[in-house]
């Protein structure tokens, strides 16, 4: 099995020359010293800007947040549910009751009849006067065809009488005045177009050519004069310029802005990962110095101290406080007993002992008797003679 490919499925790559290769590497340690730098401000800007949009500026977001919705949207949300809508549901319902429903009525009861009756009388109207028309134009026929044709023949048969002498008469006029036209002006005309108009015209013509022609050969001879002298005092110096000063430089610019673009690019990832580690390396003499002391101070010191605290200290005044709690709410109680009773012995020193209120026999013990009591037929306590 072949691993290697051959030269025709290789994928081409571009040659590059020595100017490339020399501009490199020069540039390339330039960019990086440059953008190292850079890089690490950019990423300590864009962790602070994480941590201040984490820690302020999204809960300060929030809070404006709810306080433009409390001051702005809340309000007009509160007016429109509870004010406008109802207000228009009101007027809605008014206007239907109050324009509607009469609108409605006056149509059905009022309008719609009015508009038959008034249909009923224009269809009368409209055949009475069909008919009226069918009438007139039943006598313009009578009179058309039984007065007018017979008088309109009668005069055209005579004016076709009149009319064979007046033909005989304009055919002679029409015959003179044509022969006379003829060779008063249309035999002048032709021979005046013949014998002095075309050859005049054929001069002029001739002479116009010639003239043009002069005029093109005299502005051709100028303009070739124009096109050399520009061309070889501006388009060939412009061209040499071109061709062998601003295309050479032009390259070698490509060729350094190329390089330093790439440059740039390559500079900006490695200083990427530069601030990557020094990041990481902070990171982790942070923790170092800071957090794992303070963690082992916690752990180590605080803990124990805390709960030796708590249970040499806290819970024996928790204790007490509460054993004392509970001897104030006894002490308390005992208290509020005694005047209880010292305000009930002066209540019945003063105003005696009141009396005992009667006993209402329930709904229960009325409808059933006791066990003493049962019901039977010959004693007073049955349903019929108890009181």
């Amino acid at each position: 099995m072949d691993l290697e490919k051959s030269p025709a499925e290789r994928p081409a790559v571009p040659a590059e020359g020595c100017l490339t290769v020399a501009i490199r590497l020069p540039v390339r340690i330039v960019v990086l010293v440059l953008v190292v730098p850079v890089r690490m401000l950019w990423d300590a800007l864009v962790v602070g800007g994480r941590f201040l949009r984490d820690t302020v500026l999204r809960p300060v977001g929030r809070v404006l947040q709810w306080v433009a919705w409390a001051v702005f949207v809340w309000p007009w949300v509160t007016l429109w549910r509870y004010a406008v809508v109802p207000v228009g549901k009101a007027l809605a319902w008014l206007g239907y009751v109050s324009l509607v429903v009469p609108a409605v009525w006056m149509y059905e009861t009022v309008l719609t009849p009015v508009g038959h009756a008034i249909a009923w009388v224009a269809r009368g109207v409209g055949a009475g006067f069909a008919w009226v028309l069918r009438g007139i134009g039943a006598v313009l026929a009578w009179v058309y065809a039984r007065v007018l044709t017979p008088v309109g023949r009668a005069v055209a048969w005579l004016l076709r009488g009149l009319g064979i002498g007046f033909g005989a008469v304009a055919l002679g006029v029409y015959r003179v005045v044509a022969w006379l036209v003829r060779h008063l002006i249309v035999v002048p005309a032709l021979w005046l177009y013949e014998w002095i108009l075309a050859p005049v015209g054929r001069a002029i013509a001739w002479a116009a050519r010639g003239l043009g022609w002069l005029v093109r050969m005299i502005f051709t001879g100028i303009g070739a004069a124009l096109y050399w002298t520009l061309r070889v005092l501006l388009v060939l110096p412009a061209l040499a310029l071109w061709r062998w000063v601003l295309v050479p430089v032009g390259r070698v610019l490509a060729v350094v802005a190329r390089e330093v673009g790439d440059a740039l690019g390559h500079a900006w990832r490695v200083a990427g990962h530069l601030s990557l580690a020094v990041g990481r390396f902070l990171g982790r003499l942070f923790r170092w110095i800071f957090v794992e002391p303070v963690r082992w101070v916690y752990r180590s010191v605080l803990t124990p101290v805390g709960h030796l605290v708590r249970d040499t200290v806290l819970r024996p005044a928790a204790e007490a406080a509460r054993g004392v709690g509970r001897v104030t709410r006894q002490a308390l109680a005992a208290a509020r007993e005694s005047a209880r009773q010292t305000r009930a012995d002066i209540r019945r020193m003063l105003f005696g002992t009141p009396r005992e209120p009667e006993r209402v026999p329930l709904a229960k013990d009325r409808r059933e008797p006791g066990a003493a009591g049962t019901r039977t037929l010959g004693s007073s306590t049955t349903a019929l003679t108890k009181d």
